[in-house]
C-alpha cells in the first residue's frame, strides 16, 4: 500500500459529509480532483470503501473501520504540528466552533485577528442548520456553538455577542410607505419563511403568535440566501435578520419595510457546555472575546446604525 496524507484527508472529509461536492467544497478542490483522489485511495484496497445507490453515497462497513485509523492518523500529524508550534512558545491547538446558517455574516468577524494572532491555531468551522449545531454541541464535538436562540434543556454558559434585528423586508419595487404598517397588513402579506427549525423561523413565529398575527406563508425556503434571491424576484415579502442583508440594502435590491412591533430582537450568543473542559485554545479564545467584543463591534458592526432604510423609507 502506497497511499498519502491528502488521500486520508480527503477520504475523511468525504466519508464525514457523504458527498463528494460537499468535501470538495470544503477543501477548496474541484470535483473531479476528489473522484480522482477518492478512487486511487480505494485502488490499494480490494474491499470497497464506499458506494453509491441512487445516487447517493453510503460508507461501507470496512469504509468506516477504515475512516476511523484515517481519522486518527490526521490527529497524530496535527499533534505533531502543534506539539512543535508550543515548543516555540505558540499557543496551538484546534478551535472547533459550529454555526448556525445566518451566523455566517456575525461569526467571522470574531475570529479573524484572534486565527491572525495565532499562527498555531486552525479553525474548523462548520455552517449549517440547527438542529446539526444542537446536535454536534450534545455529543461534545464542539468547542463553541453560535446560535440566535438558545437550546432548551441544555446547561450551558453563554456570551452575547451582539443583538440580532429582524425587519419585514421587500424588494426594490415595494410602493413607497409614508407610516408603518399595521399587523392587520402583516396579514395580508405572501411571506417567505425558513424552514422548519431555523432560528429565524423560531424568533418570528414565536413574535407572530404572541401578537395574535395569522400569516398567510407562501413558501418556504432552506437558506437566508434563497429567501434573499426569492424576495429581490418579487416572490412575497420576508422577515429576515438584518445582519443577512447589508448589501442588498445598499445597492437598492432590498428595502425595510416600517412595521408596528419591529424590528423584532434576539441576540446571537456564542454557547459550550457548562460541564465542558475547555482546551487551552478554548480558554484563550473566550477571553479574546471578553477582552475584544466591545472594539470588533465599533469596527465591523458600527453599520448597523447607519442602515437609512431603518427609518421610513
Amino acid at each position: 500500500m502506497n497511499y498519502t496524507l491528502h488521500q486520508l484527508q480527503v477520504f475523511a472529509k468525504v466519508v464525514q459529509l457523504k458527498s463528494i461536492t460537499k468535501a470538495s467544497e470544503e477543501l477548496h478542490m474541484t470535483q473531479p480532483a476528489v473522484s480522482i483522489q477518492l478512487k486511487n485511495f480505494q485502488d490499494q484496497f480490494e474491499i470497497p470503501l464506499t458506494e453509491v445507490v441512487g445516487r447517493k453515497l453510503y460508507v461501507t462497513d470496512f469504509g468506516t473501520e477504515v475512516y476511523k485509523m484515517a481519522e486518527r492518523i490526521i490527529n497524530e500529524v496535527h499533534a505533531i504540528k502543534y506539539k512543535t508550534m508550543a515548543y516555540k512558545g505558540h499557543l496551538t491547538g484546534r478551535l472547533i466552533i459550529s454555526v448556525v446558517s445566518t451566523g455566517k455574516y456575525v461569526m467571522p468577524y470574531f475570529l479573524s485577528d484572534f486565527i491572525n494572532e495565532n499562527a498555531g491555531v486552525d479553525l474548523v468551522m462548520d455552517v449549517t442548520n440547527k438542529s446539526r449545531v444542537i446536535k454536534s454541541l450534545q455529543n461534545n464535538e464542539i468547542d463553541f456553538a453560535l446560535v440566535s436562540v438558545l437550546p432548551e434543556g441544555m446547561k450551558v454558559n453563554d456570551e452575547v455577542l451582539l443583538e440580532n434585528e429582524l425587519y419585514v423586508i421587500g424588494n426594490k419595487h415595494e410602493k413607497k410607505i409614508t407610516k408603518p404598517i399595521t399587523k392587520g397588513e402583516i396579514n395580508e402579506m405572501p411571506l417567505i419563511f425558513r424552514e422548519e427549525g431555523s432560528g429565524t423561523r423560531f424568533v418570528m413565529e414565536q413574535y407572530f403568535k404572541k401578537h395574535n398575527i395569522h400569516v398567510r406563508k407562501k413558501m418556504e425556503l432552506t437558506s437566508n440566501e434563497a429567501v434573499k434571491q426569492a424576495v429581490i424576484a418579487g416572490l412575497g415579502n420576508s422577515v429576515m435578520p438584518l445582519i443577512g442583508i447589508r448589501h442588498e440594502l445598499l445597492n437598492g435590491d432590498l428595502k425595510i419595510i416600517p412595521a408596528i412591533g419591529f424590528p423584532i430582537k434576539s441576540k446571537w450568543h456564542l454557547i459550550w457546555l457548562k460541564e465542558k473542559k475547555l482546551s487551552p485554545v478554548a480558554e484563550a479564545y473566550i477571553d479574546y472575546i471578553r477582552k475584544n467584543k466591545d472594539k470588533v463591534l465599533n469596527k465591523q458592526f458600527s453599520w448597523i446604525n447607519k442602515v437609512p432604510s431603518k427609518k421610513m423609507n
